[in-house]
């Protein structure tokens, strides 16, 4: 499996960006599919994730309410939708693939293939 992130940049307190992931693999239908983040001087933590048919997500309690996770089996991507981001929300974002078929979600599942990641900076 292969993942390739997308659409980071800088933007202001307050505004959007939407990440963007298109995995490859036979089975991709199949796999849960995360986000995680990783700010300078900090442990990496999962953002959110979603389950094979998209009717089960996760996210962490900080950006929940602000940050949608959806995915679009037909193209083979995953997106993170970040809308009024604030400075804590700098980091490098990473998207991720989990190869179970489940049906709850979290991040803490096995996560066994990740992309590279895609720098997210929010200035104040």
């Amino acid at each position: 499996v292969q993942l390739q992130a997308s659409g980071g940049g800088l933007v202001q307190a307050g505004g959007s960006l939407r990440l963007s992931c298109a995995a490859s693999g036979r089975t991709y239908n199949d796999y849960t599919l995360g986000w995680f983040r990783q700010a300078p001087g900090k442990e990496r933590e999962g953002v959110a994730a979603i389950n094979w048919d998209g009717d089960n997500t996760y996210y962490v309690d900080s950006v929940k309410g602000r940050f949608t996770i959806s995915r679009d089996n037909a193209k083979s991507m995953v997106y993170l939708q970040m809308n009024s981001l604030k400075p804590d929300d700098t980091a490098v974002y990473y998207c991720a693939a989990d190869m179970g078929r489940r049906t709850v979600v979290s991040d803490k599942l096995s996560w066994e293939y990740w992309g590279k990641g895609t720098l997210v900076t929010v200035s104040s």
